[in-house]
């Protein structure tokens, strides 16, 4: 067993001595893509309120607040912030989660389309942002 713990410890140790830190205005792509699907979202959001007129008081003001939060998360995630890219890949991992139970009781063939549509590319892009958070944290080196 301690074998093994080495064997993974060795390749964890490998992985971290090849990450390379980030340049001065560097942003890691998954980064950048995840800023514009919090933007595109909170603006989408904001249309569909607006749009939608069988919205209560209470969905308006619940729709508006997760509007300003992906606002806040596509700002500091486009100044490559740790504690938003963090933040949206908590909010990334909470969706599979929620779509992956959706799947499990869907009832007919496009609740399973519409499951596996937001799982993949939320999926994708959290373990994308993994690496791009080992960056972001990253010391600087002196030369």
């Amino acid at each position: 067993m301690e074998r093994g713990y080495a064997r993974s410890r060795a390749k964890a140790d490998e992985v971290r001595a090849n990450l390379v830190p980030l340049e001065p205005g560097e942003r890691p792509t998954a980064v950048t893509v995840a800023a514009i699907a919090a933007a595109l979202i909170a603006v989408g959001n904001v249309v569909l309120i607006i749009v939608g007129s069988d919205v209560d008081e209470e969905q308006r003001n619940g729709g508006l607040l997760f509007a300003a939060v992906m606002l806040v998360a596509a700002y500091f995630m486009w100044r490559c912030k740790y504690w938003a890219v963090l933040g949206f890949q908590a909010l990334l991992a909470i969706t599979v989660v929620i779509a992956s139970l959706a799947l499990l009781f869907a009832s007919n063939v496009e609740a399973v389309i519409r499951s596996v549509v937001v799982i993949v590319p939320a999926g994708v892009l959290f373990w994308f942002l993994i690496r791009a958070m080992a960056r972001l944290q990253m010391p600087t080196r002196t030369r």
